[in-house]
């Protein structure tokens, strides 16, 4: 089964794609000897009218609660409204606190489900600085509205507070604030400037070692209420660090999506567990490999797991922040929704020729569940928006 696709080059050359068989999920969902939490991703409704630059997209809630049910089947818990849903990039929170409703109400009746749900500020004036008192009541409001509903909260990273915050201390104020009125135990989320330029010098420094210094002091102080940290800094050796600094009883989420593969299976100095981002395209291919995992083969995992890193690394290309394209892309492809749309029209994002390059490696790592209605639907889209002729 051959595709002429767009090369970096500049020319149009046949493809031979390696993956040719349907791969059906389990009929039992499997179990991991690790925590792996799946950022899920939202299908906006485009045959309905909604302003496509605004931040209250129409959404498909069948889809996009399927979608969900999906993940659940492969083993997967889920990490609900975080930014692989497009959080401050095309979904704002009022639908954000309907997503998060509607995803804690469907998860109840699905058995062995578990979803933790991203609270943050970003309904709170960008386009002014707000006091350390209002970003407080902005996360209480988010977090009233997951635990009401019967959720955990993760707590992203603010850009409110970073905008507003003068030092370590106003960091460690708020935290300390937050985490100790939240019902729950929390997740942290260290979102590095890769993926939110806006985030630039989180914790209250530019150096990693000392921003580092920081979470750690807020994480040694309320221990018996965090479960643990998601970091996003692309950076293997600065999650080794954290991780190994941690308290105990509080665990590393890795969210490096650039080398999770060998972060997850560890080493002499321990593992990462996950919450990440490229589970979402991955999900059939990743749930095999912690499987693998999880019976003692390291070999097994690491042939199902590595190129995988290969595709992960195109997805999140600099600018990192549009990853969110190449994910709902292969959605997509997969045949989880009928089109190729995102909220904000963050679909033109990325070029044609990223999408074939995206297409290749996906294919390469055994990524196209349907790799029949993969070509077809990679046809389609060559030819609106590239005019290049797949027929045969």
């Amino acid at each position: 089964m051959k595709i002429n696709l767009p090369t970096l080059e500049g020319t149009i050359q046949p493809y031979a794609m390696q993956q040719l068989d349907d791969q059906p999920p389990p009929s039992t969902a499997p179990t991991f000897n690790r925590i792996a939490y799946a950022a899920a991703h939202v299908v906006v409704d485009s045959s309905r009218a909604y302003e496509p630059w605004g931040d209250a997209p129409c959404i498909d809630w069948e889809a996009t609660l399927e979608f969900r049910s999906y993940l659940y089947g492969l083993g997967f818990k889920v990490a609900e409204a975080m930014d692989t849903a497009q959080r401050g990039m095309g979904v704002g929170w009022p639908t954000a606190a309907e997503l998060i409703r509607r995803s804690i109400a469907h998860a109840r009746d699905i058995p062995g489900a578990d979803l933790a749900c991203g609270a943050g500020t970003d309904h709170l004036d960008s386009g002014r600085t707000h006091s350390l008192a209002d970003i407080i009541n902005a996360y209480a409001e988010q977090f009233d509205v997951i635990e009401s509903a019967g959720g955990r909260p993760i707590m992203m990273a603010s850009r409110a507070l970073c905008a507003a915050a003068r030092s370590a201390d106003d960091y460690q104020h708020v935290y300390d604030a937050v985490i100790s009125a939240s019902r729950n135990k929390v997740v942290l989320h260290w979102l590095g400037d890769a993926f939110d330029a806006q985030l630039a010098g989180y914790w209250g420094s530019r150096d990693v070692a000392t921003a580092m210094a920081t979470v750690l002091d807020i994480i040694k102080r309320h221990q018996n209420k965090i479960e643990g940290i998601k970091i996003s800094l692309l950076n293997a050796d600065y999650e080794r660090q954290l991780r190994s600094q941690l308290s105990e009883g509080v665990v590393m989420f890795t969210g490096d999506d650039y080398n999770y593969g060998e972060l997850i299976a560890g080493d002499s100095t321990g593992h990462s567990h996950a919450l990440l981002g490229i589970f979402d395209p991955i999900a059939a291919v990743a749930s095999r490999a912690l499987t693998k995992l999880a019976t003692g083969d390291l070999d097994a995992y690491r042939q199902l797991i590595d190129p995988t890193v290969a595709l992960s690394r195109a997805l999140f290309v600099a600018p990192t922040q549009y990853y969110k394209a190449g994910v709902v892309f292969l959605a997509w492809l997969n045949g989880h929704q009928r089109h190729f749309s995102l909220a904000g029209g963050m679909q033109s994002a990325r070029s044609v020729v990223h999408y074939a390059e995206v297409f290749r490696k996906a294919d390469m790592a055994g990524v196209l569940t349907k790799p029949d209605l993969a070509r077809q639907r990679m046809s389609q889209f060559l030819a609106l928006n590239a005019g290049i002729d797949n027929r045969q």
